[in-house]
């Protein structure tokens, strides 16, 4: 339950801080005193645009918090405070929401920082607020078919379903897109099929550009590279001297000097492994000089075939023959798949079979629950609304099944007739604004005992209404009250008699500025605060006893 609350330099608010109750709350006060700007603050809460206009003084923040209480449990809030990686305290939640005057927000949950979009899924599965413009949400499909889900004890039904809607339309998804590409490469085969053969003609291999640039190379510096052979031939062997016969002088000399060369040099062998080097490098020099001939049609052929490697290389917009055998790989797999596209197709359409059968067959279960649960929800309905000043009511709930969405197979309708003899139609077109805030009190009412949340603030649920409806309305919010926190804000004293703690809201002003204060009555503050709503400002004691009467008959 909702157990304090904290506002601070919000509006008129300069600071309040209130402690609620669990079982049913009431807050009154003049129209204007301030009541809905507390509603506004704790809208921040769940999620309303923050408007700096309402930070009221621009030295400061402004500050909402709120401390729940969660001494019941509630599952559901626990599971997507785990999902969502945010802090659980099995015993209390703290929400807070800063304004800074130069609009910038900040959101936290137990005190850590959130975004604001964590700081609403957890407030909206803590508080619902009920303001008099979300009594039209009675009239909207979705929200109807969520009152009897949540009647049916649909939830874990709609869990699986959307996991299998969701894996239909991944199935749909992935066949809409290989029928495309079937389209496409079928209307592309001709052409693709015609640039394959040209790759496969040129049947290029990897590093073969790369060896060809370099053999054309050599082959325009032929000249240039003979006469550096026969310099280093000259050098090494075929020169007059040559550095062979040089180290055979020098071998021949040493061998006349063993008796002074240090044996452990071993000079001669290593003179004699040189000249066996040097020859064999100088044999090798050799056979390249030898096959390093000019052949004017060898570098013909090298320049056609890269003028051909170049050429497809612009044409299909590439760098490199490397590149040109990943495009050849490419297209070779495009068509192996176009060629086995009737298969993968059929099994994507297998998939996509299976895929629907599966969602229609929970889609099915639930539609049933719902057909079962909307009769009966229908007679209770009636059977809770009659009293509050609609005796000649009749409702009728109707699902209606139809194409496969998101929640299912069905239309949910809540059709109604206020009076004998009167077509059912669709409350949006039928309801009056009084009609329709019994009508969503009485829906309440009936769901309250099944939702996991701690606690509901109505916002005048009650207006255009009176005596003994408004009466009866205030023993439903009562009884409300047995299953969860209900705060209500209200201007009619046969409701506010019905709460277990009450509290006024009001102004004051300074020497400088009006602000907003409030205060929880007792004993003889909550008598005179009902008779002055019984009677005006002026209070006798006919209104002072009247007001004892409904406190004494909640």
């Amino acid at each position: 339950m909702l157990e304090t609350l904290h506002i601070s330099n919000y509006a008129l608010i300069d600071k309040i801080d209130i402690r609620f109750h669990s079982g049913f709350n009431v807050i009154t006060g003049e129209t204007g005193a301030g009541k809905s700007i507390m509603l506004g603050a704790l809208s921040l809460l769940l999620g309303a645009r923050a408007d700096t206009r309402v930070v009221s003084d621009p030295s400061s923040k402004s500050v909402i918090e709120a401390v729940f209480a969660l001494k019941s449990g509630y599952p559901a809030l626990k599971e997507y405070c785990l999902e969502a990686d945010l802090e659980w305290d099995d015993e209390r939640c703290i929400l807070r929401r800063e304004v800074a005057p130069a609009g910038r927000s900040r959101a936290f949950v137990n005190d850590s920082p959130v975004p604001l979009s964590k700081l609403q899924g957890v407030a909206m599965r803590l508080i619902d607020i009920h303001s008099q413009h979300q009594n039209q949400l009675l009239a909207t499909p979705d929200f109807q078919m969520t009152v009897i889900d949540t009647l049916a004890e649909n939830g874990a039904r709609l869990k699986v379903y959307t996991q299998r809607y969701n894996k239909l339309r991944d199935a749909v998804r992935r066949l809409k897109a290989m029928r495309l590409q079937i389209e496409k490469s079928r209307e592309d085969e001709e052409y693709t099929r015609f640039q394959l053969e040209q790759l496969e003609e040129l049947n290029l291999q990897p590093g073969e550009q790369a060896e060809l640039e370099r053999e054309r190379e050599v082959l325009n510096n032929l000249s240039g590279l003979k006469e550096q052979l026969a310099r280093a031939l000259n050098a090494l062997s075929l020169g007059i001297p040559n550095v062979v016969e040089l180290i055979d002088t020098a071998a021949d000399a040493c061998e006349s000097l063993s008796d002074i060369l240090p044996e452990t040099d071993n000079i001669p062998e290593r003179l004699d492994s040189a000249r066996i080097e040097l020859s064999d490098i100088a044999a090798t020099l050799e056979s390249v000089n030898e096959n390093l001939n000019a052949d004017p049609s060898r570098l013909v052929e090298i320049d056609e075939r890269l003028s051909t490697i170049y050429s497809l290389c612009h044409r299909h917009r590439l760098n490199d023959g490397e590149q040109l055998i990943a495009l050849r790989q490419t297209l070779e797999q495009r068509l192996a798949r176009l060629d086995s596209s009737d298969d993968e197709l059929a099994e994507l359409e297998r998939d996509a079979r299976r895929a629907k059968a599966l969602a229609r067959e929970t889609a099915l279960e639930i539609s049933e629950a719902r057909r079962q649960e909307a009769a009966r929800f229908a007679e209770h309905l009636r059977e809770v609304a009659m009293p509050l000043g609609m005796k000649n009511l009749s409702v009728e709930v109707r699902v209606t099944q139809g194409d496969m969405t998101a929640k299912g197979i069905d239309t949910v309708e809540f059709m109604v007739a206020f009076n004998k003899n009167q077509p059912l139609m669709p409350i949006g077109a039928t309801a009056s604004g009084g009609e329709i805030s019994r009508l969503m009190l009485s829906v309440k009412s009936i769901i309250a005992s099944r939702i996991q949340l701690p606690s509901i603030i109505f916002d005048e649920i009650d207006t255009g209404v009176s005596g003994d409806v408004a009466d009866r309305m205030g023993a439903m919010m009562r009884d409300i009250s047995k299953s969860l926190q209900v705060t209500t804000i209200t201007h009619l004293p046969q409701v506010a008699a019905k709460g277990d703690s009450h509290y006024r809201v009001y102004k004051e002003d300074d020497e400088t500025s009006t602000h907003t204060r409030i205060s929880e009555l007792t004993g003889q503050e909550r008598v005179e605060a009902i008779a002055v709503m019984l009677g005006g400002q002026t209070v006798d004691r006919h209104a002072l006893a009247a007001a004892k009467s409904l406190l004494r008959n909640k």
